[in-house]
């Protein structure tokens, strides 16, 4: 009896990260299929129908090809660094709230836990472009290591707002409190500055200087081949739908979609109510919390694709312009609102209940 609760666990783990694993592997063929849409060409549509099984093929070429070592690397931290970076990637995933109730971990402090663990994901690019000896890889790490520090103080402030307007660090709260009106409206300029540390966050274009093909051929995955390359390819894009999910979870208001208003509308034009008695089975616990999910996941999907569509749309900008656009512009914007948002808050008299002031 002492193993259920364990197998419970183990069961609930896997229910989120075979998911997750399979949700990465296809927004690598949407990504594909977007930018050769946009680029005028075809994409991958030969593997599967129209190309929806390039992922496996490309996962089993390099699950098949000859593994590669640098002689002179230190091979525990350079096999460890890839590892670190996919376990803290999918870590964040536990206090997500796919619906109301529905999360592994409904952490009070959920926040500040993915905070964390998507710098602790870091570490790993560090360590990697360390051991490898190579002074690609080395300066590869050293920039991600410097876009952690610029853009991890911008993010935190950002979430700090939308803190400010709910009173708690669970995300389960973040979502309920935003039933009247999504934070997108009131904090517009704030989801900018949010998308912007994102894709900073996450190594992705114009902000991908730690891998920058044309000046470090790779970065610091430069060395990494086969099995060990999986890794950091998976842990990359985890990390973006990951960011998403956040993103739609602070500012589109998560897994809502307002039933009762629909049904209402729905009332007013049905005047037999042939329609209305039909759609009585969407107020069942289990088909709101399957409709919950499909809102989140279709949120999400919208970020992911403005990912693509700024990686697609928008050059490559050097080192040093991004630091100074990181502390010299958007630093200071985010201290403005940190000042004038508790001002309105206080001047109208609507600081949330979480929070007391002295």
């Amino acid at each position: 009896m002492l193993y259920i609760p364990t197998l419970i666990s183990i069961i609930e783990v896997l229910l989120v990260t075979v998911p997750v694993l399979l949700t990465v592997a296809f927004v690598t063929v949407a990504e594909r299929k977007t930018m050769a849409s946009m680029q005028r060409r075809l994409g991958p549509n030969v593997v599967g129908y129209y190309g929806l099984l390039q992922a496996f093929a490309d996962a089993l070429k390099l699950l098949l090809k000859e593994y590669v070592s640098p002689t002179q690397a230190n091979l525990v931290l350079f096999f460890l660094g890839p590892i670190i970076t996919l376990i803290f990637s999918l870590l964040g995933y536990a206090v997500i709230p796919y619906g109301p109730g529905l999360a592994i971990w409904d952490f009070n402090l959920g926040i500040l836990y993915m905070l964390a663990v998507s710098s602790l994901a870091t570490y790993g690019i560090l360590l990697a472009g360390w051991s490898a000896n190579s002074k690609y890889a080395f300066l590869g790490s050293l920039r991600s290591t410097a876009q952690l520090i610029s853009y991890e103080l911008i993010l935190s402030s950002a979430i700090l707002l939308v803190i400010l307007l709910t009173g708690s660090l669970n995300l389960t709260v973040n979502i309920e409190a935003q039933r009247s009106i999504w934070f997108i409206i009131p904090l517009f300029p704030v989801f900018v500055i949010f998308f912007i540390g994102s894709v900073a966050e996450t190594n992705r274009a114009p902000f991908d200087l730690a891998e920058a093909e044309s000046e470090l051929v790779s970065g610091f995955m430069t060395e990494h081949a086969a099995v060990i390359f999986v890794f950091f390819f998976l842990a990359e894009y985890a990390s973006i739908v990951l960011m998403c999910i956040l993103t739609t979870i602070l500012f589109l208001g998560g897994y809502l979609l307002d039933f009762s208003f629909l049904l209402y509308i729905l009332q007013l034009v049905d005047y037999d109510h042939s329609i209305t008695n039909k759609l009585e089975f969407l107020s069942s616990p289990l088909i709101e919390g399957m409709i919950s999910g499909l809102t989140l996941g279709f949120k999400s999907c919208i970020m992911v694709f403005v990912f693509i569509w700024v990686r697609a749309s928008f050059p490559r900008i050097r080192f040093d312009q991004l630091m100074s656009f990181s502390w010299t512009i958007l630093l200071p914007v985010v201290i403005a609102f940190i000042v004038v948002v508790p001002c309105i808050i206080y001047s109208f008299d609507i600081i949330p209940s979480n929070i007391t002031l002295f």
